[in-house]
């Protein structure tokens, strides 16, 4: 596929802007092949086989996107700053993978499944170090935001596997759980592309907060395609989170309702929903309850406050380009 029709992750409709991401994008996929390269050759194609196995590299785009705002677009800085934050989501992937006993990963055969637990989680390391290095040669404070983003993916992961503590809100554990899994490294690829790329201190600090917001509702409303979703439209199969008894927004938000009314539906959360008749019967429910619609407000609301945050942001382009996503996020149904 050349660069001139690769479709982009990202609703850009200006064509030249499309144009030049596409070019960068296309430097990025290049050295991110030579960054996941080992001296040992097992090793590579360990670190490669998720690489290779496609992507949206929504990420390095976002970088390559926000440092359209300053005056130094193409630097190499830009595409460094890219390959990190496309490096460290890759390796949290392939711990993700083992921590989900996943099989499969974008339709291949995950490295856990193929490998073992303790080669997939070594290459994730091995990832997570090259993002480090590369990180090193943007400066100090890019270790120090690399760090601090690294340390916010790592608990998220983490309070993932934990029940909420006495006393806390489930929803709010779990809102703190996608910010730290999810939002953090989009923020952080924002952050890099608008501070490599130029742009001035204000711009930085507004789309920091637009990816984190937008990367939050994102996920959220991955959370709502799970219930509502037509496979055929959206090439999903629906309530899989569901069957899995994976906490999601829509399901957080109907046990908060505390509605009598809704004891055969908490029965049913509650109990096993591998079976095939208690699954169908519980999204069914589900997709009636206020909590759906409840739960689309929600992101609707998250994605409207991120674009809040692009009023500095001059108008052009690139503003179109982040307010589309944005809009996206809040419509989605795919």
């Amino acid at each position: 596929m050349t660069t001139s029709t690769t479709a982009l992750a990202l609703p850009v409709t200006d064509e030249a802007l499309a144009a030049r991401l596409r070019e960068r994008l296309a430097v990025v996929e290049r050295e991110l092949a030579e960054h996941v390269r080992s001296r040992a050759a097992f090793v590579s194609e360990t670190a490669s086989h998720l690489m290779d196995a496609g992507g949206k590299r929504f990420r390095p785009l976002l970088v390559l996107l926000a440092a359209e705002t300053g005056d130094t677009p193409g630097s190499d800085e830009v595409i460094r700053a890219a390959c990190v934050v496309e490096l460290t989501h890759l390796a949290s992937l392939y711990h993700d993978d083992v921590m989900d006993e996943a099989d499969l990963r974008r339709g291949a055969q995950t490295a856990h499944a193929r490998w073992g637990n303790h080669v997939a989680i070594l290459t994730g390391d091995f990832l997570f170090s090259k993002s480090s290095e590369l990180t090193a040669a943007l400066g100090a404070d890019a270790v120090r935001i690399q760090a601090e983003t690294f340390t916010r993916l790592v608990e998220g992961q983490i309070l993932e596997t934990v029940a909420p503590g006495p006393g806390e809100d489930p929803l709010a554990h779990y809102l703190d759980v996608v910010a730290g899994k999810t939002g953090s490294l989009i923020a952080t690829s924002a952050r890099y592309g608008a501070r490599f790329g130029g742009a001035d201190r204000e711009v930085e600090e507004a789309l920091t907060a637009y990816g984190e917001i937008v990367g939050s509702a994102f996920q959220l409303s991955d959370d709502i395609l799970d219930i509502a979703s037509d496979s055929v439209e959206s090439g999903k199969t629906p309530g899989t989170d569901l069957r899995e008894g994976v906490p999601t927004l829509p399901v957080l938000m109907a046990r908060a309702a505390g509605d009598p009314g809704d004891a055969r539906l908490i029965e049913l959360l509650d109990g096993d929903l591998s079976d095939d008749g208690r699954h169908a019967e519980a999204l069914e429910l589900l997709r009636k309850h206020p909590a759906l619609d409840e739960a689309r407000a929600y992101v609707v609301a998250r994605a409207q406050e991120a674009k809040d945050q692009l009023a500095v942001v001059p108008p052009g382009p690139v503003r179109a380009a982040l307010e589309a996503f944005a809009d996206v996020v809040a419509s989605r149904t795919a």
